[in-house]
């Protein structure tokens, strides 16, 4: 019999701790209220809300606002900055241009550009080498007076 009274005793333990541990689900906790304030103490304490630029509608939550703040007077700084820079003799007032230009300010143009240009000139080169040509084929006979005016008909061009 005594393996049955140990069976009890052994079931009420069980029930006990089941309802401990309902009671620690559903939020209530069969703890005495010493235990409750030191698991308080170990929470995080949360910072109080401050409204600086933000009119809440609560009433509970206006009574957190922070009075608006004023902007502070700075004239008299400024005019000591200014009384302090007056003595500083200003220097030349001309900049000069030059100066501030880069010296080469359509280098990254030619750069860009450079090698359709070597293709073009090689393409005008071999144009005029053709235009030769035709005029020697025409039956103009002096070589030097075709070169001369295939580069005088260029420069006319180009103007």
């Amino acid at each position: 019999m005594s393996s049955i009274g140990s069976l009890e005793e052994e079931a009420l333990k069980r029930k006990a701790r089941l309802n401990a541990l309902k009671n620690k689900r559903s939020g209530e906790s069969s703890e005495p209220e010493s235990k409750k304030s030191k698991q308080d103490e170990n929470e995080p304490k949360r910072p109080a809300l401050k409204f600086r630029s933000y009119n809440p509608k609560d009433e509970f939550l206006q009574e957190r606002q922070l009075p608006r703040a004023k902007p502070e007077s700075i004239a008299s700084e400024i005019e000591e900055k200014l009384k302090s820079n007056a003595n500083v003799e200003v220097e030349d007032q001309e900049i000069n241009l030059t100066s501030l230009a880069p010296k080469k300010p359509d280098w990254d143009l030619k750069r860009d550009v450079g090698k359709k240009i070597e293709k073009l000139e090689r393409r005008t080169q071999r144009a005029i080498v053709d235009l030769i040509r035709l005029r020697l084929e025409k039956g103009e006979v002096n070589l030097a007076d075709a070169v001369l005016q295939t580069q005088r008909n260029d420069v006319e061009d180009e103007d």
